[in-house]
């Protein structure tokens, strides 16, 4: 894959070679990440960052990305402070961005959000989120995290727990996980299972028990149940707080278990997780800047 000016939509893009070299190219900039080392790569670049929809850790991670690798970020923060209020299009608000800006990374509420813009300007176009539909770059971090904690990808049964429905981060996580040896164990309620559409050609199996399938896996990847989601508020309150996992039930069923969840949280991890070692979902946010870093270098020929 020639990643120069490419823009990154959906995971359905990737093959397991492209993967690989996002993976290796991240690990390549984990220094400078961290502080350790500083470069100015992509110094004179700028990127456009447009979440129309709420975000704290995406957004961040990408502008601090940016920053890292010495370019300079444009921010939009929400649909109100924008000219989507006055009634002007996605295609349009992509070809006046596409002349400020090097690349853009959007979120949107619209499934479809970001093809649309991508179609419409020249610059390579980044998917943050649109809707309940994708969000490649997150499954590119949980990927590059699960290699880090475990040292490898194949070979691993991956627990996926609650929202299965509506988790756009889930969705993008098996399209790239399928291209790996991995056995998938689905836990959620039958109204909130995964969409039949994303189990072709992949190793699964569904419960609606969390411990049963923690014992027989290596990552338990944890998910909220998506308020923002439901058109009726009673629905989401019925399965609020349906899984919640504790130290207690990590320590007697799995203790070796890797947990990771995309963030943010609600109720679905108890705090006192965070203790164990084997909690990995603040590594996985400092992933989160390593990965983006990668990302940004390839689409602008960098890397």
């Amino acid at each position: 894959m020639n990643f120069i000016g490419m823009n990154v939509i959906g995971t359905d893009q990737f093959d397991r070679a492209s993967i690989d070299k996002v993976l290796d190219t991240a690990k390549s900039f984990e220094d400078v990440a961290q502080q350790k080392e500083k470069t100015d790569l992509l110094r004179g670049k700028i990127l456009a960052s447009l979440f129309y929809e709420p975000s704290t850790r995406t957004r961040l991670s990408f502008e601090t990305a940016m920053f890292r690798l010495g370019g300079d970020v444009l921010s939009v923060t929400e649909a109100m402070t924008s000219s989507l209020s006055k009634g002007e299009t996605l295609a349009d608000t992509a070809k006046v961005i596409d002349q400020y800006a090097d690349v853009i990374v959007v979120r949107h509420s619209d499934e479809g959000s970001a093809e649309e813009m991508a179609v419409n300007c020249e610059c390579p176009v980044i998917n943050a989120g649109d809707g309940a539909n994708q969000h490649p770059t997150q499954s590119l971090i949980d990927m590059y995290t699960m290699r880090e904690e475990c040292g490898q990808i194949d070979g691993l049964t991956v627990a996926m727990a609650g929202d299965l429905k509506y988790g756009r981060t889930v969705h993008s996580l098996v399209h790239l996980l399928k291209h790996y040896k991995i056995k998938f164990i689905f836990v959620a309620p039958a109204s909130l299972q995964i969409p039949d559409k994303y189990l072709k050609d992949i190793e699964y199996e569904q419960t609606d028990n969390l411990e049963e399938a923690m014992a027989k896996s290596d990552v338990l990847y944890m998910t909220r149940i998506q308020r923002e989601r439901f058109l009726d508020k009673n629905e989401y309150k019925k399965y609020k707080g349906v899984y919640v996992l504790t130290k207690r039930m990590v320590l007697n069923v799995n203790e070796k278990i890797k947990i990771l969840h995309p963030l943010p949280r609600v109720d679905e991890i108890a705090k006192d997780v965070d203790e164990l070692k084997n909690a990995c979902y603040f590594r996985q946010v400092q992933n989160g800047v390593t990965v983006r870093m990668a990302l940004l270098a390839l689409v602008l020929g960098k890397a």
